[in-house]
């Protein structure tokens, strides 16, 4: 019998979380199912999944019409359906949690993305969110903006697990780490314990590519030697980041208790690429991959788990040696990812208010 290629990558040290929460993946036991046959290990959330999740289904109907006679207003709706589903599922995971001591069985809730470059409304903002939630094993996100530094260092220092979202450069890979290592530091210093707080920085993969391929593919159109660099380079700046984000990774754990990297945006965008692309190419020790539905599904039926992560870190190098030479800015490029990253959960986030306001509107 052939093994299911989710559950062979634990051997390689690999945890695979689910970029996907609904009400009835809780209620229906699917979630318990993919813990059982896939290996599941944890799940992420974020406005644009939980707008699909709200607006595309009748889940969450009745507790909707119970909060409406209760005069609750859009914001409280909102809160007290993503908190219910973000705690539910983490009971489900829990007894994973305790088995693992603290290295998997965590569900993710985002902080306002409205809050992404303001500091200290972000830091209430987590506080409350785990005050609420109450859960041990949940990550608050917090997106990787300059204004998200802080907030990052002070919530670890605080004792609040945090998964950092909406990272695409290195750059801003290094400036994470080190204000998790800082945050720990923060905390040995007031004699609190450095575990069992908890923290992984998830470098967002796919549209990265979607943004610079493009550029590549002009640069190839017109022929000549950077022709010949682009197409070498062409669809292979992604992996090159994250095999580079992972031996920044290696060195920090080498000294401190580990902030683990999780691969995020690895649904494949193009479809002239393999549907599991982000996922073969990143399989290593210590590490997360969060995946969508349709990824998590590609990979079950045709994966080919291999350790593959540190192969080829020289060829990784070589596309960042070589793309100025094309007049390509990486550090531009991540920045306008991060931002439209930012705005694209905040409109997530709006959208999904102004569905609530409607269904409550509708229940009247």
């Amino acid at each position: 019998m052939k093994i299911n290629p989710l559950k062979k990558l634990t051997t390689f040290g690999q945890s695979i979380w689910l970029d996907y929460i609904k009400r009835d993946l809780i209620t229906s036991d699917k979630l318990k199912q993919l813990i059982t046959d896939d290996d599941l290990r944890g799940i992420t959330s974020n406005p644009s999944i939980f707008e699909k999740a709200i607006a595309e289904s009748d889940d969450y109907a009745d507790a909707i019409a119970a909060m409406m006679k209760e005069g609750k207003d859009v914001n409280t709706v909102y809160e007290t359906l993503t908190q219910r589903d973000v705690r539910d599922a983490a009971d489900e995971f829990r007894q994973l949690y305790n088995r693992m001591e603290g290295k998997d069985g965590y569900v993710s809730l985002e902080v306002n993305p409205h809050l992404a470059h303001d500091t200290e409304g972000t830091i209430i903002e987590a506080r409350r969110l785990w005050k609420a939630l109450d859960r041990p094993n949940v990550f608050i996100k917090v997106p990787a903006t300059l204004e998200g530094l802080p907030a990052i260092k002070q919530l670890i220092s605080e004792g609040i697990n945090v998964n950092v979202t909406l990272l695409f450069g290195l750059d801003r890979y290094r400036a994470v780490a080190e204000a998790y290592q800082t945050g720990l530091a923060a905390r040995i210093t007031q004699k609190q314990p450095p575990q069992p707080v908890a923290s992984v920085a998830s470098f967002f993969l796919s549209r990265i590519d979607t943004l610079i391929d493009p550029m590549l593919e002009k640069i190839i159109t017109q022929g000549g030697d950077k022709a010949l660099i682009a197409k070498k380079i062409h669809g292979q700046v992604a992996i090159a980041s994250a095999k580079v984000a992972y031996e920044i990774y290696q060195k920090a754990a080498k000294e401190t208790q580990a902030q683990r990297l999780l691969w995020a945006s690895t649904s494949t965008k193009n479809p002239a690429y393999s549907d599991v692309k982000y996922v073969e190419a990143l399989i290593g020790p210590n590490t997360v991959n969060t995946l969508p539905v349709e990824t998590l599904d590609a990979y079950r039926d045709h994966g080919d788990p291999k350790a593959r992560l540190q192969d080829d870190a020289d060829k990784a190098h070589w596309v960042f040696q070589h793309l100025p030479e094309l007049g390509i800015d990486i550090n531009k490029i991540t920045q306008q990812l991060e931002d439209e990253g930012v705005a694209k959960f905040i409109q997530s986030f709006d959208q999904l208010i102004t569905t609530l306001e409607k269904k409550l509107k509708d229940k009247k």
